[in-house]
């Protein structure tokens, strides 16, 4: 999960950076992100408490 947060990441860096504006983005990046981030979370309290 934290791999896909930081791909998220990278991927929505190099969307804002696009030299064509007219081409857009079908992935929302910054919710994948957050949700990845969540998810390893949640994964590693249980993992700790579980």
């Amino acid at each position: 999960m934290v791999f896909l947060a930081v791909v998220a990441g990278v991927a929505e860096h190099r969307r804002s950076r696009r030299d064509d504006l007219d081409r857009i983005g079908i992935v929302a990046w910054p919710g994948v992100q957050l949700l990845a981030l969540m998810a390893a979370l949640v994964l590693t309290a249980a993992a700790l408490f579980g």
